[in-house]
């Protein structure tokens, strides 16, 4: 079997795990705090605070910005439904708009159409690694004095050029910057995630919410020589990493840079395995954008139906996703939120499918996945 993704996980990781149980110190700890920095440092943000989900990350991202029931955050139905999730958190309402078929990303022209005199936020998605435009989303936010957020769960290591620099997705274009470290993504913990930001004042927030509200962490407790009581300033969250999760990922972020260019290598050999077959639509990359390739997406001819492809290629020990889901299809979201036109959103899903890639996957796999999908094409 071909899997459709693979963790690039090795004896490094399981060694750092294992130094993490026999310190002693398992919850979030020095470790955490050593990952923190080095994301932070990697990515050029001011800080970071790691946390136990991207969607947890997008949770206290709109708790930091003082999202209330009422306000309304634009955003894009295609895409994980956490994405959705988190506005609900706090309750919020979603607006959802379409995306731009090139990129899979959200359309900055759609979302200026969404904007009201209720609208707090705008939560763009770097959807499948890809880098959205942040530039005309920043001059969008600017202009109507409301928050961006960006949802960057699968674009570790991807980065984007504005103002004429190359910058890691990371550096928050908007206000926070909320990653993932789920098997699935570049870089993985197990579960995980991470905030980024340029404001002390957002670092200490989520510091704080993730850990019940805690006034005084329990690292400064354990290692005063004084007894310390702490309190509980507000209502809080228990988001925290575990020491054990930082330590994998300290050592997978210093293999980053690597396995995006690993990734990066695929892609390219995919497009000249793929590039010939007629009416099959291969990923975009704007030239303002280096994607990690998270995930490599195609989208199929209209007469092809997508699920017996899929099912062809799982025959043939071939393991594909479908595209992206739309989450104003799912029954939690289905006739409750305000949305615009998303046809874009809906061809995504259901005309694309994603391949396998992964830092590790062979010419001769890649050759043969090209090779079943055109064969079923054209069968």
């Amino acid at each position: 079997m071909i899997p459709i993704a693979l963790p690039f996980l090795g004896v490094e990781e399981a060694d750092a795990a294992r130094e993490a149980v026999l310190s002693g110190w398992v919850s979030q700890g020095p470790q955490v705090a050593a990952f923190e920095n080095e994301f932070s440092a990697l990515v050029g943000a001011r800080y970071a605070t790691a946390v136990s989900s991207c969607t947890t990350a997008l949770h206290l991202a709109l708790e930091a910005i003082n999202v209330e029931p009422g306000d309304e955050v634009i955003t894009a139905s295609h895409s994980f439904i956490a994405t959705a999730n988190s506005i609900r958190y706090v309750g919020a309402t979603p607006v959802f708009v379409d995306i731009d078929p090139d990129t899979y990303n959200i359309d900055p022209a759609r979302v200026v159409e969404a904007i009201t005199s209720r609208t707090r936020a705008i939560l763009a998605v770097h959807q499948m690694g890809m880098p959205c435009d942040l530039g005309a989303l920043r001059v969008l936010a600017d202009r109507h004095a409301i928050a961006l957020i960006e949802d960057a769960a699968c674009a570790a290591g991807s980065q984007i050029r504005i103002d004429g620099q190359w910058n890691y997705i990371g550096k928050p274009h908007g206000q926070i910057a909320c990653f993932s470290f789920h098997p699935r993504k570049v870089i993985t913990t197990g579960e995980g995630g991470m905030l980024t930001t340029a404001s002390s004042k957002f670092d200490r927030k989520f510091k704080l919410l993730r850990q019940h509200a805690m006034s005084v962490p329990d690292t400064v407790r354990h290692g005063s020589p004084q007894v310390i009581f702490e309190d509980y300033l507000e209502v809080g969250f228990n988001y925290r990493m575990t020491d054990m999760q930082a330590a994998v990922g300290r050592k997978q972020l210093s293999k980053l840079r690597d396995i995006v260019a690993r990734r990066r290598a695929i892609a390219s050999r995919y497009a000249e395995l793929l590039g010939n077959i007629e009416g099959l639509g291969l990923p975009f990359e704007p030239d303002w954008a280096r994607s990690n390739w998270q995930s490599y997406c195609v989208r199929l001819p209209d007469r092809v139906d997508q699920k017996a492809v899929m099912q062809s290629l799982l025959d043939e020990g071939i393991a594909t996703r479908r595209g992206i889901m739309c989450s104003h299809r799912e029954p939690s979201y289905s006739g409750s939120e305000p949305r615009h036109d998303l046809r874009q959103s809906e061809l995504a899903q259901d005309h694309s499918i994603l391949l396998p890639i992964y830092a590790q996957m062979s010419e001769a796999d890649q050759a043969f996945v090209a090779n079943e999908l055109k064969a079923e094409l054209f069968a």
